[in-house]
């Protein structure tokens, strides 16, 4: 069968494809009692437990102590019997390693006993210790392959939960992961010692306020996560999509969102039932999902939390990927999550709400009524306009990657501009603060619709802005910037450490105008004064998209750093290393070996869709354009024989179009293979290796695709090969 009878017959299948049934039943098994049902939680802990073990182990989860070692066997063993008893087989020691996706090594819970039987153990050095292979992980050179030795250690700050399968369960234990040595070989273990950065700077300006209350604070996170969803029938056709996650080639459709009719629209059945399967795992592993809806893109999702301490956000946030994943596939869909899978429609990012708590639920965030009279509040905004305007490249770095460069900057994304918007009350409240005329601001006010039917709304204080990469909303600031496939721990390590950074020097400053002599209030309206007067630049509450922008931000001084290939170099620079050690949360070697990773990973993805577009354009597009070509000339040639008369100037034209097309794209396409293989050349340097990818690799694949997409529209329907976007956006 051909490629192109393989493409027909998955539209008839779609377009013939029944209603899904009921796998997900909530009359009978409502959300609440499922919630939390595969998860080790408190309440599991605190009724398996002796007391003196229960007090020891929340310490450790709350205040961040070290769990004693004569309650490690105690809880191992209380945690195993909750496994057991809930079907669990296996377990795995769970962590991040820095592929960016999620790793684990089963173990079954049997010990043979040597007499032909088995006896089930689980010991509290198993639970904080796993030792898996260290070689075989990205490690950007800290390892050498013949030094295989890792270390897994439990983080019991994140809960251990059981994943399903189709013969059981497994339990699978939260950990950090390092070298022989200690070094981070993971994402996990930077973003732990950057959440004890943060409390300590953060503590310390709550004790200038008198707040002896406080003993800890914490960033929360909710992560809006965008996805796409493809029909396995049409993914399977696609090479581009399997091995690469996105559409290498792909013709414009005649409707894609100009229609503005699929962003919150009613969501398809099919689709319906896929998500409420999804919210169902996401409930038995503790993930408290609130949202769903349709995106902007056809064929676009989203589903967004509620608020979490940071460490458990990122650990969920990998789950929710993963369980969108598994999913998608038991509804005969495939789970993009791509930043870009599809050109000329909205890309996918992952919206990440940032805010800061203290152990009293206090957020410190929240401006309250009168903020411009909350100077507590002031010191910690003051702290994040700070940091943001001084680690922009930095934040930039920390959503690097070359799926991130399809977005960034275009008609979906924020630019790779970084700047903080504020809204218009607050930003008037700065402003005045500024001049060193703090004013109240305008108030919200009530929104009058104009219908006697309708009750008045209060308005909110300021509007949204979803051009800004860096939006205050509220009580907390929303990072819009981070990719969807990428983890939420390297953007919130970033964030966490520059903000204890700045609420440090801010601290700094204020002891010394008390140490001599200033009121503390005079100190700290002096200190939020010109650190606001330094770092203004970096305010902007207009359209970010606009070209205006663009501009004035470099007359501001404001890096626009649009190519990851650069962005990444702020991982290395000086300024950045101090900081890291300053905090003790990257070694100079860890940051190093992250650089070359990131490195290494944008020059092999731009290598296999350069690869990939080689391929594909040789082995289906060709074919497909030649044999077009062969079929409208044998067409011609007997028209010609049969009517001699006719006039056949119109089909040699069309004929001649694709003639040339099909040269252009194999022109394109020899091109393309000798600059790869140039580019390889530089393989032993990453950086050098990833500059030349972009700088010349990129373009030969975008010659390649323009001579493709061009053929897609001129080459007979039922010759093409491959599913075409007019399909698979709307088709599912």
């Amino acid at each position: 069968m051909t490629p192109a009878r393989k493409r027909q017959d998955a539209v008839r299948a779609i377009s013939e494809q029944r209603f899904p049934e009921p796998t997900i039943h909530p009359e009978t098994e409502p959300a609440r009692e499922v919630f939390g049902r595969n998860v080790f939680s408190l309440t599991n802990i605190r009724s398996a437990l002796p007391k003196d073990a229960y007090q020891g182990l929340l310490r450790t989860i709350r205040q961040g102590e070290p769990l004693d070692e004569r309650f490690a066997d105690v809880v191992a063993n209380a945690m195993k019997d909750w496994a057991i008893g809930h079907g669990a087989t296996h377990y795995c020691h769970w962590f991040l390693p820095l592929t960016g996706l999620t790793a684990e090594k089963h173990d079954t819970f049997l010990v043979p006993t040597g007499d032909g039987q088995a006896l089930v153990e689980f010991s509290g050095q198993t639970l904080i210790k796993g030792e898996p292979d260290a070689s075989s992980l990205p490690s950007g050179g800290m390892r050498s392959t013949f030094e295989a030795r890792g270390y897994t250690t439990w983080d019991p700050t994140s809960p251990a939960f059981l994943m399903d399968s189709v013969n059981g369960k497994t339990l699978c234990i939260p950990t950090a992961f390092c070298s022989y040595d200690g070094t981070a070989l993971d994402k996990k273990t930077p973003l732990l010692r950057s959440i004890v950065a943060l409390d300590s700077q953060a503590v310390r300006v709550l004790r200038l306020f008198g707040n002896e209350r406080a003993k800890r604070v914490s960033a929360a996170v909710g992560s809006e996560q965008e996805y796409f969803l493809v029909d396995r029938r049409f993914y399977f056709l696609r090479p581009d999509l399997i091995n690469a996650g996105r559409t290498l080639f792909g013709a414009k459709p005649p409707k894609g969102q100009e229609m503005e009719d699929h962003y919150f629209g009613s969501i398809k059945e099919r689709v319906l039932a896929f998500m409420m399967d999804a919210e169902h795992t996401l409930y038995t592993l503790g993930i408290p999902i609130k949202t769903r809806h349709n995106e902007v893109a056809p064929c676009q999702f989203e589903i967004a939390p509620v608020f979490e301490d940071i460490n458990v956000a990122t650990d969920h946030n990998m789950l929710v990927m993963e369980v969108l994943r598994s999913t998608a596939r038991k509804h005969g869909f495939e789970c993009l999550m791509h930043e870009k899978p599809f050109a000329g429609i909205n890309g996918s990012g992952k919206h990440n709400n940032w805010s800061l708590a203290d152990d009293h639920d206090n957020n410190l965030l929240d401006p309250g009524h009168t903020p411009h009279e909350n100077a507590q509040f002031l010191v910690f905004l003051t702290a994040v306009i700070r940091a943001i305007h001084t680690h922009a490249k930095l934040l930039r770095a920390s959503i690097a990657g070359a799926g991130n460069d399809h977005r960034l900057g275009a008609n979906e994304a924020p630019p790779a501009i970084i700047s903080v918007y504020l809204g218009d009350k607050l930003g008037e409240i700065v402003e005045g603060i500024i001049a060193g005329n703090p004013a109240p601001g305008r108030s919200g006010g009530v929104l009058r619709i104009g219908m006697s039917s309708l009750p008045p709304l209060p308005r909110d204080d300021s509007d949204r802005n979803r051009t800004s990469p860096f939006a205050f909303t509220g009580n907390r600031f929303e990072f819009r910037a981070v990719g969807s496939g990428q983890s939420i721990a390297l953007p919130n390590t970033v964030l966490n450490t520059i903000v204890a950074d700045a609420l440090g020097a801010l601290a700094d400053e204020i002891e010394a105008a008390t140490a001599g002599g200033a009121k503390l209030e005079a100190a700290v309206q002096q200190v939020v004064r010109d650190n606001l007067r330094k770092h203004q630049s970096v305010l902007y509450n207009g359209d970010n998209y606009s070209e205006q922008w663009e501009a004035e931000a470099a007359e501001r001084g404001l890096p626009n750093v649009k190519s990851s290939v650069d962005a990444l170099d702020a991982l290395v620079e000086p300024d950045v290393k101090a900081l890291f050690a300053r905090h003790h949360v990257y070694s100079e070697a860890e940051l190093e070996a992250r650089h070359k990773i990131g490195l290494e990973a944008y020059a092999k993805t731009i290598s296999v869709e350069a690869q990939l577009t080689a391929d594909m354009a040789r082995t289906l597009i060709l074919p497909a354009a030649l044999g077009h070509q062969t079929n409208t000339a044998n067409c011609l040639v007997s028209t010609k024989q049969a009517r001699p008369e006719c006039d056949a100037s119109a089909a040699e034209r069309c004929l001649d179009e694709v003639a040339g097309l099909t040269a252009r794209l194999k022109t394109a396409v020899e091109i393309l293979d000798s600059l790869r293989a140039e580019a390889d050349k530089n393989g032993e340097d990453p950086r050098v290796l990833a500059t030349a990818c972009r700088d010349r690799v990129i373009p030969a694949m975008s010659d390649v695709r323009a001579a493709a997409d061009a053929l897609e529209v001129a080459v007979d329907d039922q010759c093409w090969p491959i599913p075409k976007y007019r399909e698979m956006l709307f088709m599912y």
